[in-house]
Parts: structure tokens; C-alpha cells; sequence
């Protein structure tokens, strides 16, 4: 038996955030049912058509889901809804603030309706404050929670390259779910669960935050060098590839210092002798290691890396890493289903002894609607009126 088998989800849902979090709890044996626009569908489907005319947003966050389309703005459709969420478990939605109140399905009324079920709202910035209203995509957010002044090279501000905040978000929205389904069958009590983009990403500047609070500055931007820790980042090599390295205490200090750059005296060297010293230098430091690694290839100081036992990597593309030898040593990738054909996914990253995670195809839109409502006891009349109003 799957771990969430039983559960049924009801997600509103579009984008990513929330999508992430209901396609974890799909993976893991849920029913979740995505109510979509009809025609259209989440607009997340349109981003592009890289995946064999799929976006790659939705390919990744909507597999192992039931599509069914509702337009809510008819009287019929949210009917449909109403008797949908008697029936489930969790309610998840990321409309905008106030949307799913206005229409009837605010947290407030449907735990009166409905006191075991768990409703998660999922909005950029909350339902109160000056930013409430205020439009949160992934960049904005970035921006807003200061993490872009910190990431990128002393000259470039830069944002991080994937979704940050949404996902962020997500994971604290599926971990605040199993929690609360947790609660309810100790206690048999539902729950309402707010998570916001903008405060899921603050949680994960936690470092900065403190590093500026009591450092009387900020964290200086570094590249992919550590702002705190040195040497910690990219070193070029000989054959000019570039290897990552990081130094998390003076024995490994020592050690680096000792076997990979044959200087034990650097490691006594006043300007180097504690991190706090190593940062301050940081500009003699990387001359330092960089002219011991001018007459190494990559594979050399790999190899003198991995026998000192000093954290080291490569710089990969991500080609590189779809075909990474990790990744087929412990046979990560699977294959889906999708209305465009089979498409390679790879399982979610928690292994659960004994569990295979569902891994279901990806649904067109409005693929389950009329097997929806016909386990909602919607007669072929009644379907066929929903239809004319185009309420489905």
C-alpha cells in the first residue's frame, strides 16, 4: 500500500508552487484532482513546447494527476466543485488573494462546511499586509527577499537560475499537508495551512539574515565563490577546466594545503592561518592554490582532492547531469506517460523502503472530467446541460 493511498486531493491550481506540492503528494499515492480552465487549462501549459510540444514546467509538476476543467464562474461548475470537496480530504489552491473566498471556497467556509477537511492556500506575500495583492512571480520574489543582492559577481546581480521561491513554497506546503493529515488522524481534525512565496524563501535566507543582523554588513556577492568560507568556489586548472572545491575547517585546511598543494608552510602562513584570515586574503589565496593547479589537469587535482578527502566537484552542464553516472548507478529515471508519448522522469528524491512511487502519466486537459462527474453521480442530461453553459 501506497503511503497516501486513500487521500484524495482537490487542487485549484496553476503555475508551479502548488502544483509542486500536489504532485509530491501524487507521487506518493494520492488522488489528486487538478481543476483546470476549460479549453485553456493551467496556463503553466503554455510556457513552451520543448517536451515533444509539452512545456517543461508541466511536465515536470503534473504527472500522476486527474484534469478535470471547471469554469467557476458558472453556477453549474462550482456545484461540480462543492461536491467534489465533499468528498476529499485536501483542498489546495493558489488563486489570487481573495479568488477562491469570493467564489465560495475560502478556508474559513470550508472548514465550517466541512470541520476534517485540510484546505492549504498558497499566495505570494499572505492574506493580510500591504503586499497582499501585490503580483509575486519567481524573480520578484527573489528581489523582494534580498536574495539577489547576494547572488551573482560583485558587478551583475543575479537571480537563481530555476524557480527558488515557488519551490520553496511547495516543499513547505506538501511538509505542512503530511503534517496535518498527521494531526487529523491522531485528532481527527482538519486544518487551515497558509504558505506564502515570499516567507518560504525568507526561511531559506536564514544565513544572510543573521550574517547582516549581527555582522553590521551584508553578505558581499561572490560568484560561485562562498561569501563566509575560504577557498570555497572554482579553481582553474592546467588544462583550463574548472573544478570546485570547498574548506570546512582548519583540519581539512591543513590537509588541502599538505596533500593536494604540497605547501604544508601555507597553512601556517599568518595571512591564511584561520578562515576569518583566508577570507579577508581571499585575492592571494586563490594565487596561491592557482599556482600549484596550474601544473595539474582537472583529473589530477581530483584525484589528490579525493585522497585528501576535500569536498571537490566538476563543473557539469545539465546535459552532464541528465546523463549522469550517479544518477544511472542507482537507476533514478523512469518513464511516464504523457499525450505526447512516453517521457523520461526522474523518481522523487525521498526512497521509501518498500514504496515505488506512482509515477503516472501527465493529463491532457480535461482528460477525466466526464469520469468525474460520473462518479459524482452526474447523469448524461445533466453532463450535457454543464456542457451547453460551458460551466465544464
Amino acid at each position: 500500500m501506497l503511503p497516501l493511498e486513500g487521500i484524495t486531493v482537490v487542487s485549484l491550481e496553476q503555475a508551479v508552487a502548488a502544483p509542486f506540492a500536489t504532485r509530491q503528494l501524487a507521487d506518493l499515492g494520492a488522488r489528486v484532482i487538478k481543476v483546470e480552465r476549460p479549453e485553456v487549462g493551467d496556463f503553466a501549459r503554455a510556457y513552451d513546447t520543448t517536451v515533444k510540444g509539452l512545456a517543461s514546467h508541466f511536465v515536470w509538476l503534473n504527472r500522476s494527476k486527474e484534469s478535470l476543467t471547471l469554469d467557476l464562474k458558472q453556477e453549474g461548475a462550482r456545484g461540480v466543485l462543492n461536491r467534489l470537496v465533499e468528498r476529499a480530504d485536501v483542498f489546495v489552491q493558489n488563486l489570487a488573494p481573495g479568488a477562491a473566498g469570493r467564489l465560495g471556497f475560502g478556508a474559513e467556509a470550508l472548514r465550517e462546511r466541512h470541520p476534517g477537511l485540510i484546505v492549504c492556500d498558497v499566495s505570494g506575500y499572505g492574506s493580510s499586509g500591504p503586499y497582499r495583492d501585490k503580483k509575486a512571480y519567481d524573480l520578484l520574489v527573489q528581489c523582494e527577499a534580498g536574495l539577489v543582492s547576494i547572488t551573482g559577481t560583485q558587478e551583475t546581480p543575479s537571480k537563481v537560475g530555476i524557480s527558488i521561491a515557488d519551490i520553496a513554497c511547495g516543499m513547505y506546503a506538501y511538509s505542512g499537508i503530511l503534517v496535518a493529515l498527521l494531526r487529523r488522524h491522531q485528532t481527527g481534525e482538519g486544518a487551515a495551512i497558509e504558505v506564502t512565496l515570499f516567507e518560504a524563501l525568507g526561511e531559506w535566507m536564514g544565513f544572510p539574515a543573521y550574517f547582516t543582523l549581527y555582522g553590521g554588513r551584508e553578505p558581499q556577492r561572490t560568484g560561485a565563490s562562498h561569501a563566509a568560507i575560504a577557498p570555497y568556489g572554482p579553481f582553474e586548472c592546467g588544462d583550463k577546466e574548472v573544478i570546485f572545491l570547498g574548506i570546512q575547517n582548519e583540519r581539512e585546511w591543513e590537509r588541502f594545503c599538505e596533500v593536494v598543494l604540497g605547501r604544508p608552510d601555507l597553512a601556517r602562513d599568518e595571512r591564511f592561518d584561520s578562515n576569518s584570515e583566508r577570507v579577508a586574503n581571499r585575492d592571494a589565496l586563490h594565487q596561491e592554490i592557482e599556482n600549484t593547479l596550474e601544473g595539474l589537469s582537472a583529473e589530477e587535482a581530483i584525484t589528490r582532492l579525493e585522497g585528501a578527502q576535500i569536498a571537490n566537484a566538476r563543473l557539469r552542464t545539465v546535459q552532464d547531469f541528465i546523463e549522469h553516472p550517479q544518477l544511472k548507478a542507482r537507476n533514478r529515471w523512469r518513464e511516464v506517460g504523457s499525450p505526447a508519448g512516453p517521457l523520461s522522469a526522474l523518481l522523487p528524491p525521498a526512497t521509501i523502503d518498500g514504496t515505488e512511487p506512482v509515477m503516472a502519466p501527465i493529463p491532457a486537459v480535461g482528460e477525466h472530467t466526464d469520469a468525474i462527474l460520473a462518479e459524482l453521480g452526474y447523469g448524461e442530461d445533466e453532463v450535457a446541460t454543464l456542457r451547453r453553459s460551458a460551466a465544464v
